[in-house]
């Protein structure tokens, strides 16, 4: 569960409309090579990681396909996160576009990664194993084996479900009501947000609609997952930001359908 003053806060900082309005002419100057792979520090220490990762993911996914983000619990890397893309282009246009986004109440500092990562290196076929990482993995290996084997002497397996299995939530088709086609609400300066995953949460949403000029609020609906209301100070702003955000996927699976809301 978030923490409701953090909420507060953020929501707060959102609507400082400068902030917004300025973000997208800051640039970086970097002597790094271009690289697939963004180092992002600067990042408030207080998020938790899962959150973290889908935030970024949110609000990073706008610019190209993302093969990996990586953030890690450890003092060491704490307020750090590294972003891979599948194409180059797109790390250099999340830098130009991104550089000291405020981002958590912090601006985040954003270059290109020292060195490649590995799932790019893996893709060129310059991927070079590191000893310390393969030993460890094959030790945990080891660890589930021995695990698995154990389970198996005692007769557990958590895989089995009786014998005609526990069917996966995915697999249990949603039986939606059936509905009257309503006319479209008329253009007006709040949106409605439909088709949202489940764990999308009002700061991936500020983030993704704070981009567009006249920003004001996100209100989701905490009994109605998946669906959110944005507001704008007036209907062409609200106007602008739908055409640019309509079909956008915070998650592959979903993308987002944007209409007028009903007054």
């Amino acid at each position: 569960m978030k923490n409701i003053n953090s909420i507060h806060s953020s929501l707060d900082f959102y609507k400082n409309k400068k902030a917004c309005e300025t973000m997208a002419d800051m640039n970086v100057s970097s002597e790094l090579p271009v690289n697939n792979t963004i180092y992002i520090n600067n990042i408030n220490e207080k998020i938790k990681l899962e959150e973290l990762k889908k935030s970024l993911n949110a609000i990073f996914s706008q610019f190209g396909t993302i093969l990996e983000i990586l953030a890690f619990k450890t003092l060491k890397h704490k307020g750090q996160a590294w972003v891979v893309f599948e194409d180059a282009s797109a790390a250099s246009r999340a830098i130009q576009k991104m550089q000291n986004f405020p981002f958590h109440d912090k601006p985040m500092r954003i270059q290109y990664a020292r060195t490649k990562s590995d799932i790019i290196a893996k893709k060129d076929g310059t991927f070079v194993p590191r000893e310390k990482k393969k030993r460890h993995e094959e030790k945990g290996k080891k660890r589930k084996e021995q695990h698995d084997a154990n389970q198996a002497a005692m007769g557990l397996n958590p895989a089995y479900n009786g014998a005609y299995g526990t069917p996966q939530l995915s697999q249990i088709p949603y039986m939606a009501k059936s509905a009257v086609p309503e006319a479209p609400a008329p253009p007006n300066s709040i949106l409605f947000i439909q088709n949202l995953p489940h764990q999308t949460t009002p700061m991936m949403l500020q983030m993704l609609f704070c981009q567009y000029p006249g920003f004001k609020e996100v209100r989701m609906v905490e009994a109605k997952p998946g669906i959110a209301f944005v507001e704008y100070e007036n209907e062409a702003q609200s106007t602008q930001a739908m055409m640019g955000l309509q079909g956008f996927k915070i998650v592959p699976e979903n993308p987002m359908s944007i209409t007028y809301a009903k007054k």
